[in-house]
């Protein structure tokens, strides 16, 4: 969407419609605050005059407006507009801001300070901004811990240009949020129409051949190499280049507990599960495919293996500590490097990838086995074990195209083993603290309008969330989505923790376990029903599976569905 209109004797508020409409975004998402009436000013008067401008999203909570900016650029992959309030919106947002950064999600995130504080020209501002609102350094300052970037547009005429900057700088590799600050007296400022260039899509770079051809002798001379992947899904192609990969070279596929999306089918037979311990001893050859922390603890060397880093930005800047080992870079593309790899799987070594093939047919045999006995033991166990309710979800879910976003703890691994994605974009994990998990499912569905979007959640996580915020997102824009909640009525992992560091400790010795109990919490799924939503609180075995199918038809027919399902552990 590209505004060619100049509009002289316009305001900061259509210069910066203007711009998002040049970055290409879809939607704003906004949590309002009371600098934006020039932006809302501005979008009436386009939506009277049927002007372009990108889709604007009111929304009552911020980890709801960047939670669900969030989820649609998992899907979309492009950048998307997100205004606070002031510093304290930024930092009630502050949380979600760092998912995206984490999940690699791009997106142009402002607020406001005033710089007057009504000592200058012009409309008054407000006391509020001198009394309550401002920060010293101003809230770019704030943003600058947990964005790509972050700075102030400290003029109307160069306010386009400055989103747009910030636009492309989020959209490059790694992407994530940029920031900016645009003060209310840049917004209510007189804009002589010069608009932004539109942005297109950011050019990619590859490995060259010189590159990859060793790499490629690396893997035909390997007896026993594993890739080991946590974000290859995320980027565009990058699930099927890397199936291609592995295939074309017969090699096993780990996806770690540390990973974000789907990036391997999990019914595929070179799926090696999540555990890279196996390996570590064993493997001659690692090839680390967008793994940004593959290694825990990070001294954890490999035994003999050569390990090769394919990714576009291998050293996350956001990142504190990182330990690769690496003894080769391919840095460029993911996706093509991976597609030139599995090019190159020619002369190979017959007796070797017969041998590994076998190995890894039998330890996915073992796998499948052990998933099958699981879910036998989990159909004869007392109450509802999470194995059966994440078993039931996949037999359900079968040939739905269906899209898993997860924000469970102690049952993530549950989760993935169970639900088994096996499709690009079907499953999510929520990214940098809990809380988010709605808004990004609603985010997803957004954009995957067509799809069912399911969402898994622990019940301390969605005490966490802005419920009734994004309840009301969900009404609003006709979002429904399916709400498994996995209630066993405590903070498990906290409790675990406690377990481990004490385990002779005192309240080991009285049962006084504290920071874990959630019993005293009403009934979970009531908090939708005053929306008019689906509702069920499920607690036998046999109910689960009607409870679910009733739920799903539900959000078929366009509502939210919600089961609290009571689990035993």
């Amino acid at each position: 969407m590209t505004d060619t209109t100049h509009t002289p004797g316009a305001d900061g508020g259509d210069a910066l419609v203007t711009a998002f409409n040049a970055v290409g975004a879809d939607y704003i998402f906004c949590s309002s605050g009371s600098e934006w009436a020039p932006v809302w000013e501005s979008l009436a008067r386009r939506h009277r005059d049927g002007l372009p401008c990108p889709q604007y999203l009111d929304l009552t909570h911020e980890t709801v407006a960047v939670g669900m900016a969030t989820g649609y650029g998992l899907i979309e992959r492009r950048p998307q507009g997100v205004l606070l309030h002031a510093a304290p919106g930024l930092l009630q947002g502050s949380m979600a801001v760092h998912g995206a950064l984490l999940a690699g999600v791009p997106m142009v995130v402002s607020s406001s300070e005033s710089t007057t504080y009504g000592d200058g020209p012009g409309q008054d501002p407000g006391g509020q901004w001198y009394r309550n609102l401002s920060v010293v350094g101003g809230p770019h300052q704030i943003a600058q811990p947990f964005t790509k970037w972050s700075n102030e547009a400290a003029s109307v005429h160069t306010l386009p240009t400055m989103v747009t900057r910030a636009a492309e700088l989020a959209w490059r590799a790694p992407a994530g949020p940029a920031y900016l600050n645009v003060p209310l007296e840049i917004l209510l400022e007189d804009w002589d129409g010069r608009e932004a260039k539109p942005i297109v899509r950011p050019g990619s770079t590859h490995s060259s051949p010189e590159e990859v051809d060793p790499v490629a002798q690396l893997i035909r001379e390997a007896k026993n190499p594993v890739i080991v992947t946590e974000t290859a899904g995320r980027e565009a192609g990058g699930f099927e280049a890397l199936v291609a990969f592995a295939e074309a070279w017969h090699i096993p596929v780990v996806e770690p507990d540390s990973a974000v999306c789907g990036n391997f089918p999990r019914t595929h037979p070179l799926h090696a599960g999540s555990d890279i311990g196996p390996w570590m001893d064993e493997a001659d050859l690692i090839l680390l495919v967008n793994c940004r922390a593959p290694f825990y603890p990070p001294s954890r060397r490999p035994s003999q293996a050569t390990v090769v880093v394919i990714d576009e930005v291998p050293q996350r800047p956001h990142i504190v500590y990182q330990v690769l080992f690496a003894d080769r870079y391919l840095e460029g593309n993911v996706a093509n490097t991976l597609r030139q790899l599995a090019k190159r799987a020619k002369d190979l070594d017959e007796a070797a990838v017969a041998e590994r093939r076998a190995a890894q047919e039998a330890r996915f045999a073992a796998e499948q086995t052990a998933i099958t006995q699981a879910e036998t033991k989990a159909e004869g166990a007392e109450g509802i074990d999470p194995v059966l309710v994440a078993a039931t979800l996949r037999k359900l879910l079968d040939g739905a195209n269906g899209i898993v976003v997860d924000e469970t703890i102690t049952h993530s691994r549950v989760v993935k083993r169970h639900v088994q994605t096996a499709d690009p974009d079907s499953y999510f994990y929520v990214q940098g603290g809990l809380g988010q998990g709605i808004a990004v499912a609603l985010g997803v569905k957004l954009a995957a309008r067509e799809r069912p979007v399911v969402l898994t959640i622990g019940d301390g996580a969605f005490t966490y969330n802005p419920v009734i915020q994004s309840y009301d997102a969900s009404k609003a824009y006709e979002l429904p989505l399916l709400i498994v909640v996995f209630n066993n009525r405590v903070y498990k992992s906290m409790n675990l923790n406690h377990r481990r560091f004490y385990p002779e400790g005192a309240a080991a010795d009285t049962g006084e376990w504290l920071g874990t109990d959630l019993h005293r919490l009403p009934r979970l799924a009531a908090f939708a029903e005053p929306f008019g939503m689906y509702t069920e609180t499920v607690d036998a075995p046999e109910a689960l599976a009607p409870a679910l199918e009733r739920a799903l038809k539900a959000v078929a027919e366009g509502t939210t569905a919600v089961v609290d399902v009571l689990v035993t552990r």
